[in-house]
C-alpha cells in the first residue's frame, strides 16, 4: 500500500479558507518540498452536518455557525476535478477526507488513489462500509479511539480484507510534547501487524523525525503557508521551509535505518584507527635501570611505533635496558 517508506503527506485541511485559488496555491508550493501527497478535506455541508453542530473553538469571524463554516469551505465536483488533476500535473498523490457517503462517490468520480479517515470517523461504520465497497486501501487516524473501539473498526475492516494503515495522533492543536504518544506507534504495529505512521498536530519538525526513528512508515502534517495566517489548523502546521527540511531530515533518518551498522566487526576503520590511535612513549628523560610506572608515560599518535596505548600495563615495574629520551616511543626491547 505505501509506495515509499516514510510516505510524507501534507495536510491542506481548511488552510483555503474556501477558496479556490489559495487552494491551487497550496497544490503549486506543496510540490517543491518533496512530499509523496497532499491531502484535503471534503465537506459537503448538507450531507455531513446540520445547524447543530457546534464549534469545536470559536475561530471565525465571519460563521455564524459551524454548519456556515462548512458551507464557506465547500467546492463543486468539478472543481474538485480540476484540484486532482493539478495534483496530478505537479507530481503529487491526491488523498482527501471524506465526511459523508456522497463525498466517497465524489471522489470515486475524481478518481482517489486512497481514503484517510479522520479520528472523528473511525467508529462511523456506514462511511467504512461505503469506502470498502470501492476496494480502495485507507488510512485510519486513531487520535480519539480507544484501542477497544479500534479492535472493532479493525476487525470490520478484515472481516472486508479492506488494506488499511493506521496513524498514531493526539487531538489536540497544537499537541505538546506529553501528548504526542510516540510510544504508540510501536504498540499499533505489534497490536495490528499492518503499517503504521504518526498523523502530527504539534508544529515541530523534531516530532516527525522522532516518528520515523520509532518505526512510523507515514507521516501526516497539515502545512500553512505562515502560522500567524487565521484558520483553526495554523498553529497546528508547519511552514514550507520546515516540510522541505523536514523531507531531508526524515530520509536521511529512514537510510541510516535502512542501513545497520555490525559493531561486531570495525574493518572498515583500520586506516583511520592507524591514525587515530596511539603507541606508548616517555613524558620525561629515563636513565638505564628504571622501573617504569604510570607517571613515565604518555600516548601519542600515530599508532604502531612501538608498544600500543592499549597494552601499557605489561610495561610497568620493568626495568629500562638503556637511557630514554623524553618523548620517546618505546618498544619491548627497551625494558629487561
Amino acid at each position: 500500500m505505501i509506495p515509499s517508506s516514510p510516505y510524507l503527506i501534507a495536510e491542506i485541511g481548511q488552510a483555503h479558507e474556501g477558496s479556490l485559488g489559495i487552494l491551487h496555491s497550496y497544490i503549486d508550493a506543496v510540490a517543491k518540498t518533496g512530499v509523496n501527497a497532499i491531502k484535503f478535506q471534503m465537506h459537503i455541508a448538507e450531507a455531513e452536518s446540520s445547524i447543530h453542530e457546534p464549534f469545536r473553538v470559536k475561530f471565525s469571524y465571519e460563521d455564524a455557525t459551524r454548519f456556515a463554516y462548512w458551507q464557506r469551505m465547500e467546492f463543486t465536483l468539478e472543481q474538485w476535478k480540476g484540484i486532482k488533476k493539478h495534483c496530478d500535473e505537479v507530481g503529487l498523490d491526491f488523498i482527501c477526507s471524506p465526511f459523508s457517503n456522497l463525498a466517497v462517490d465524489w471522489l470515486e468520480a475524481i478518481g482517489v488513489k486512497y481514503y484517510k479517515i479522520g479520528s472523528g470517523e473511525v467508529n462511523n461504520f456506514l462511511l467504512l462500509e461505503k469506502i470498502a465497497q470501492t476496494g480502495k486501501p485507507l488510512i485510519l487516524s486513531s487520535g480519539m479511539s480507544s484501542y477497544a473501539e479500534l479492535d472493532k473498526t479493525v476487525a470490520f475492516l478484515n472481516d472486508r480484507k479492506v488494506p488499511f494503515s493506521l496513524l498514531q495522533c493526539t487531538t489536540a492543536y497544537p499537541t505538546q510534547p506529553e501528548q504526542y504518544g510516540l510510544n504508540v506507534i510501536g504498540e499499533l504495529k505489534a497490536r495490528y501487524n499492518v503499517p503504521v505512521g504518526f498523523s502530527d498536530h504539534s508544529a515541530k519538525i523534531a516530532t516527525n523525525v522522532a516518528a520515523v526513528a520509532l518505526g512510523a512508515e507515514l507521516l501526516e502534517f497539515h502545512v500553512v503557508f505562515d502560522r500567524v495566517m487565521f484558520g483553526p489548523d495554523s498553529k497546528s502546521s508547519l511552514t514550507f521551509p520546515e516540510v522541505t527540511q523536514l523531507v531531508e531530515d526524515v530520509k536521511a533518518i529512514a537510510t541510516a535505518k535502512n542501513n545497520p551498522i555490525d559493531k561486531n566487526t570495525n574493518s572498515q576503520f583500520s586506516e583511520l584507527k592507524s591514525i587515530f590511535e596511539k603507541s606508548l612513549a616517555v613524558n620525561k628523560d629515563l636513565p638505564q635501570g628504571h622501573v617504569l610506572t604510570f607517571d613515565d608515560l604518555e600516548a601519542k599518535k600515530p599508532k604502531g611505533y612501538g608498544v600500543l596505548a592499549s597494552d601499557y600495563e605489561k610495561l610497568l615495574g620493568k626495568k629500562t635496558t638503556k637511557p630514554l629520551k623524553q618523548w620517546d616511543f618505546l618498544t619491548e626491547e627497551d625494558f629487561e
